[in-house]
């Protein structure tokens, strides 16, 4: 489904990401870890389109490295973004509209009204996305705009920073069953251990840009690598 290979992204003379290189199988749920700057973001945005690295990006047997955003959408690629970015005047359904159509390149009301209803904000579907929404119905109207470019991959960039426990695990239920009724790949980068131990199958973790392990949450949470990177110990 996504393969990286030896992707690399430098700004100026800080390495951002060097040589990283995973698979990620159609279906899977992975989680993408390590510490702050480690590179997270940074590897979201190549997958997505909005940096350019060295090294190939291959999306669903296609070569994607040098394709703009807006064609890498419409191949099935979807992101959400660290702090939710709701279009300001306009309504929670003008926004799903607006990714839908830049997206997707078409324009699907019951599609609209279906990942309304899934994400639980059709009640809000007429109002000011920016104004009168909670955080939590902000993080799910991220995912909403998302699904409505009709992904094959879904990357979510910490959906569940901010929540308390209980949201936390109310949320993560919740990506569960889009998992299973879109038929999704989900990349999602998250920092609380049991949530990917809980939510992943697997998870890759990197440490300033370069990747470190790769296994079961179980595997590289007790990799010495890891814990070093996290703790700075060898515990």
């Amino acid at each position: 489904m996504l393969r990286l290979d030896a992707v690399s992204v430098r700004f100026g003379g800080l390495s951002a990401l060097t040589d990283v290189s995973f698979a990620v199988p159609a279906g899977e749920i992975l989680g993408l870890v390590g510490p702050n700057g480690a590179g997270k973001t940074t590897l979201f945005n190549t997958i997505s389109g909005l940096v350019r690295p060295r090294g190939r990006i291959a999306f669903d047997g296609r070569d994607v490295t040098g394709e703009p955003l807006h064609r890498r959408a419409r191949l099935g690629i979807g992101r959400t973004f660290q702090i939710p970015q709701p279009m300001h005047r306009l309504t929670v359904r003008e926004n799903l509209l607006v990714a839908q159509v830049f997206g997707a390149g078409a324009h699907e009301p019951e599609r609209i009204d279906e990942i309304l209803a899934v994400m639980e904000i059709g009640h809000k579907a007429d109002a000011d996305a920016a104004t009168s929404l909670a955080l939590q119905e902000l993080k799910r109207l991220e995912i909403a705009k998302a699904l409505a470019v009709r992904p094959k991959v879904l990357l979510l960039d910490e959906v569940l920073a901010g929540l308390e426990s209980r949201a936390k695990h109310l949320f993560m239920l919740k990506l569960r069953e889009l998992h299973a009724l879109f038929g999704l790949t989900i990349v999602i980068v998250e920092h609380d251990i049991e949530t990917i131990s809980n939510l992943c199958s697997r998870a890759v973790v990197l440490d300033f840009g370069r990747l470190i392990a790769d296994g079961t949450p179980d595997e590289v949470f007790r990799d010495p690598n890891v814990v070093k990177s996290y703790t700075g110990g060898t515990h």
